[in-house]
């Protein structure tokens, strides 16, 4: 009898073993939690709905950028805002607090433990978004040259290059419809910013990255993946359990290193066979092989290769190409600032170089960033601290647990702070009453951008590309691409809302959130395009 008894007592201790453990490990984060709210200044906030969720709406809420402004209003620059099992998330909406925390980036906070595990089942592990620390410093340094004005001005060639295959294929659709056709802009946009020559036989074809982009903007999250999103934020492993998403991402990040190892490969060998001056080639994959071949401190190993590869890709399909999708819808919904911008282009003797490009069209230049201003693709910032800090205010605040103002913030080690971008850059008390409105002149006039706009920092006052060590290293690549193809486009094509100018928009959830228009499948935007003559 004894042998029979032998595996269901094993059964029963290993539960054992396993509810001690939890029990302990919860034990253990409570007693962090309730230490580190005695060490942190304690500040307003919406109150919690309870213990076990925070705020649970909040966090699948559409119109959370609304919401961040809403609250900072009621509750000060700076509040808290209740989370999981009693934790809590320190919001800064301070232009000084915010600045503080960007230039403390990749040392004092870092990624939170979700963040890490989402971007590493995206592009692994050894890669510029996931990094910190000296890593983090040795990556960026390694592909700085690549993002030099020198070597984005070369790009601009291939920017060129690419949308008039754009442009060739547009011309053949509306060869036969002079009243125009309807193109469905989002799935081009994404074509265009394949720019990369040795992507040209990815660029018309549905290949697995493409697949997976689409089938991630088309799958809805269920009640219960939003829940285990939830506590994913304390035990981000939950993720690891059957659900669409992940399995998603991760088969994008197997399709993007599968391209990534073959772009690679034939690159080195072109290399290898003197087909490329190695001196000279200052690619982003060009600079890779040099750092996986030297022994230098700037050595990679061919996983930190691959996962910058992996950034490549995914940074040349899913982000300049949302930003290019959201500026044609703007100018649908805007007629007029449609023409204002088609007439400046008109005015240029064929396509605009980089000088003319970076400083002679001002009207372009404002219509990118007011663009990026409204529409950013990362609507939050959240970091943790791994040390002890103090973040200083630029106006005291006043809380119902101090006798005086409240100038300076302590963060204790383990506190997850957040700078809500996408409602700062779009708050009126920011940018004045219209914040909400698309309006480019605001770059243009000499008092367009308010003083309280001014004290943000960053890429012209907007956190759209984050700031300090961690600013995006490609924005100036970018800007570049963004300004060429809209340039090229408007000059050639006027484009309005198939539907009329009622038109209404909604947002895809994805890797990044997309725009589409209400009622089409997936993350669709077709446009009623017609040539300009």
């Amino acid at each position: 009898m004894l042998p029979s008894l032998t595996l269901p007592t094993a059964r029963v201790r290993v539960v054992g073993v396993v509810a001690i453990s939890f029990f302990t490990w919860t034990l253990i984060r409570l007693a962090r939690t309730v230490y580190r709210r005695t060490q942190t200044t304690r500040l307003n906030g919406p109150p919690s709905k309870n213990f076990l969720l925070g705020y649970p709406e909040f966090f699948t809420d559409p119109d959370s950028p609304e919401i961040y402004e809403a609250w900072a209003e009621e509750y000060g620059a700076v509040y808290q805002l209740p989370s999981v099992l009693g934790t809590t998330r320190i919001i800064l909406c301070d232009p000084k607090a915010i600045a503080h925390f960007y230039a403390k980036e990749t040392t004092t906070y870092i990624l939170p433990p979700l963040g890490r595990f989402l971007t590493g089942i995206l592009v692994g592990r050894d890669s510029l978004l996931t990094t910190h620390g000296n890593v983090h410093k040795r990556l960026r340094k390694s592909l700085t040259p690549a993002f030099s004005v020198s070597a984005v001005r070369k790009l601009l060639p291939i920017f060129y290059d690419s949308v008039y295959s754009t442009k060739a294929a547009w011309d053949d659709l509306l060869r036969d419809s002079p009243d125009g056709t309807t193109i469905e802009v989002q799935e081009w946009m994404s074509h265009i910013s394949y720019v990369h020559p040795r992507h040209r036989d990815l660029q018309r074809e549905r290949s697995d990255v493409a697949t997976a982009f689409k089938e991630m903007s088309n799958t809805k999250s269920s009640p219960l993946f939003d829940y285990l999103f939830l506590f994913a934020h304390l035990f981000p492993a939950i993720l690891n359990l059957p659900n669409p998403r992940t399995k998603l991402s991760k088969m994008l990040n197997d399709s993007m290193g599968a391209i990534s190892a073959q772009l690679f490969a034939k690159t080195k060998k072109e290399k290898e066979s003197g087909l490329v001056e190695e001196e000279q080639d200052k690619s982003i994959i060009g600079l890779l092989i040099r750092a996986e071949s030297t022994d230098s401190q700037l050595h990679m190993t061919s996983e930190e290769v691959l996962a910058q590869m992996k950034v490549l890709l995914f940074a040349g399909y899913d982000t300049t190409s949302i930003s290019l999708t959201w500026a044609l819808i703007e100018l649908c919904r805007d007629q007029n600032v449609q023409s204002k911008l088609r007439e400046e282009l008109s005015r240029t003797d064929g396509d605009p170089t980089w000088e003319r490009l970076t400083n002679e069209l001002p009207y372009l230049d404002a219509v990118v960033h007011e663009t990026l201003r409204l529409h950013v693709l990362l609507g939050e910032t959240s970091r943790v601290a791994t040390e002890d800090d103090t973040i200083p205010l630029s106006s005291p605040v006043m809380t119902p647990f101090s006798l005086n103002p409240v100038t300076h913030l302590s963060i204790p080690r383990g506190t997850v702070v957040t700078t809500p971008t996408a409602s700062i850059n779009r708050s009126k008390a920011f940018w004045g009453s219209d914040a909400k409105e698309f309006k480019p002149s605001r770059w243009i006039h000499q008092d367009g951008i308010s003083q309280k706009a001014q004290q943000l920092q960053g890429q012209r006052h907007l956190l759209t590309f984050a700031d300090g060590p961690r600013t995006c290293l490609g924005k100036g690549f970018a800007l570049a691409e963004f300004k060429a193809v809209l340039a090229v486009l408007v000059r050639n094509f006027h484009f309005e809302f198939r539907d009329g100018p009622r038109t209404k928009l909604d947002v895809a959830g994805g890797i990044l959130p997309r725009p589409k228009i209400v009622g089409e499948e997936g993350a669709r935007v077709p446009l009623l395009v017609r040539r300009v003559e």
